[in-house]
């Protein structure tokens, strides 16, 4: 069964280049009208320029799509407005955003400044938070919605060098969680991405001789089971060089200790059943946790 996006509206943030620019062409090419969301700054977010977001736009008309560009800063919550507000006076309609965009500022955490530290969370975190906050009405009244979030290794399992980047990358899982359960009732599903490609990203980061095999396209193949009518939800899907990954948090079901033996001693004492993970599970919300433990302890009590 084909993936298609007609009569679909998409924006695609930090489409300019790399990633953005191959998930904007490809959604195209399966019939969505696009968005061309990029800033046109460096990778470590200085600068501004139209013309990437542009060449992207005309790529997708030369083929006979529909797009428009924009040059709004995510970090900013009224430029992105400005944004949404244009591509519902073109189409009348949002049904699909990937949140894609994002900057480099990588020191350890030492030598990294507060201000490098924030703007990276400003673009990351709270330019997803700015770009899904101004779709999200749009999308309730629709009863429709599908939402890319952008993850990161860096994020789930770390990374020298980059506590900015990954802390806003998982972040984004966090933001991810709660809003599933939030649009659920109106058709709105949010997923996330953990890529891995050679991109102006990365291109310090993986030798040259690999980088030729971890093409965006190999990327946007996997985000395009994301954004569907038949997308998951709340999944994070990890991707790159054609390999694709599930990943997930667990927890496992743990122990329980009567009020008289809640002790670090006894914790420290009981930490091979608190960590055996033969019973572990994905627990739908926070709530579920609480259920557990509150189950544990009348049963305990009895």
């Amino acid at each position: 069964m084909s993936i298609r996006f007609d009569n679909k509206v998409a924006i695609v943030t930090g489409a300019g280049n790399g990633l953005g620019r191959s998930h904007a062409l490809a959604l195209a090419a399966r019939g969505a009208k696009v968005v061309v969301n990029d800033l046109g700054g460096a990778r470590d977010g200085s600068g501004q320029s139209s013309q990437a977001a542009q060449e992207v736009v005309a790529l997708i008309e030369q083929a006979g799509g529909e797009a428009i560009s924009h040059g709004a800063n995510v970090a900013d919550f009224e430029q992105v407005q400005d944004m949404v507000n244009q591509a519902m006076a073109k189409w009348g309609r949002v049904d699909i955003l990937i949140n894609n965009a994002g900057i480099l500022r990588d020191k350890s955490f030492s030598k990294m400044t507060m201000e490098d530290f924030k703007l990276v969370v400003d673009v990351h975190l709270m330019g997803t938070v700015n770009c899904t906050k101004a779709v999200w009405e749009i999308m309730r009244q629709q009863d429709y919605g599908r939402i890319v979030m952008t993850t990161s290794s860096s994020g789930m399992y770390g990374n020298f060098g980059q506590s900015n980047y990954g802390a806003a990358k998982m972040a984004v899982l966090g933001l991810m969680n709660t809003l599933v359960l939030e649009g659920a009732k109106n058709n709105i599903k949010i997923n996330a991405l953990a890529p891995t490609a050679g991109t102006r990203m990365t291109e310090d980061l993986i030798p040259q001789q690999l980088m030729k095999m971890l093409t965006p396209e190999a990327v946007t193949a996997g985000m395009l089971t994301l954004c569907d009518d038949d997308a998951p939800n709340r999944f994070i899907l990890s991707a790159g060089a054609g390999g694709y990954a599930s990943a997930s948090i667990f927890e496992t079901e743990g122990t329980f200790l009567k009020v008289d033996e809640q002790s670090p001693e006894a914790i420290r004492a009981s930490w091979q059943q608190l960590t055996d993970t033969s019973g572990q599970v994905a627990l739908e919300s926070g709530v579920k946790q609480s259920e557990k433990f509150l189950g544990k302890a009348m049963a305990g009590a009895q």
